[in-house]
């Protein structure tokens, strides 16, 4: 995943090259949460089931194999890109051991960073109310 650029220098100088060890030495290109493979298209079903070609099953969110899906599911299987991100576990950027990280597909890391993710968007929002209560007024509660 990208690094938004006001957030760029939270980041090791050499982070390019932990992240890469991270996911592909480290996790051989597959999640660590998951095992979807990096860069491969993979059939998906809205529940999260998705088919691995290597070992021919239909695997869960934790990488553990379940029945196959019935027709009504496979009708709805959607084509995914697969592309893997290096998480840190405890959301600070500046903490880069290798105990910190893992690899995670996009699935998995937003799954991951959703309490964070949450957190800051109430910040933004609470920030742009105030900033509208400072020059227009309070704003109604509706």
């Amino acid at each position: 995943m990208p690094i938004r650029p006001e957030r760029r220098y939270f980041y090791p100088i050499d982070w390019p090259i932990i992240s890469r060890q991270i996911r592909f030495v480290r996790a051989r290109g597959r999640c660590e949460a998951c095992a979807r493979p990096h860069g491969r298209l993979i059939c998906q079903l809205a529940d999260g089931r998705w088919f691995d070609e290597m070992s021919g099953q239909w695997l869960d969110d934790q990488g553990q194999q379940v029945p196959w899906p019935d027709i009504v599911d496979l009708a709805l299987q959607r084509q995914r890109r697969i592309w893997l991100g290096t998480a840190h576990l405890d959301h600070d950027p500046g903490n880069s051991n290798g105990g910190n990280l893992k690899a995670f597909c996009q699935r998995c890391h937003l799954r991951h960073d959703r309490a964070a993710n949450i957190l800051r968007r109430r910040a933004r929002a609470r920030a742009r109310r105030a900033l509208g209560d400072l020059f227009t007024g309070p704003n109604p509660i509706l």
